[in-house]
């Protein structure tokens, strides 16, 4: 039988001694820990916030393009019925929207009607028209224009300055 080179006594002794006390080292360590813990928490929380800002702020845009009663409400208005479904719907909304960046900010305004929800529906079959189409309609409300089918942005851009002009 081997013999032990320490007794247990004094391991125990010894763990008694360093239980403790802790080394300015493991001190040091714990603060950058808690401290890395509260970065991190700080990271997050903004992460977080700026998250749900940006999805209110896109909300809150999709509530006002998709506002059909800004039809005549003083300044020209361009109405596309719109189904978020059709690739050609879609790219006519890219192509207004690089038409409208062309002009001041303040000068017309871009309205959606959506044809899967029941006002969008309506108002399309109010004017007789199929998705893929515009409506322009002049200050106080009324239809000066119908652009039926796929449109590029320079020609869109001379029916809305029509429609300005007018």
């Amino acid at each position: 039988m081997k013999k032990q080179r320490k007794s247990p006594k004094a391991r125990d002794k010894k763990s008694r001694q360093t239980a403790g006390t802790t080394s300015k080292a493991e001190t040091d360590q714990g603060r950058r820990n808690f401290l890395r813990l509260g970065r991190n928490i700080g990271i997050g929380a903004i992460l977080v916030g700026g998250t749900g800002y940006v999805f209110a702020s896109n909300h809150a845009n999709m509530r006002h393009e998709h506002d059909l009663t800004r039809v005549g409400n003083g300044r020209p208005t361009i109405v596309q019925i719109h189904d978020p479904q059709c690739s050609l719907c879609r790219s006519l909304q890219v192509d207004t929207r690089k038409a409208l960046d062309m002009f001041e900010e303040e000068k017309l305004d871009y309205v959606v009607a959506n044809i899967r929800t029941a006002k969008g529906k309506t108002f399309a079959n109010r004017y007789g028209v199929p998705h893929v189409t515009l409506l322009l309609f002049d200050g106080k409300g009324e239809l000066q224009e119908v652009l039926q089918g796929q449109r590029g942005a320079y020609e869109l851009r001379n029916h809305f300055q029509n429609l300005l002009d007018s």
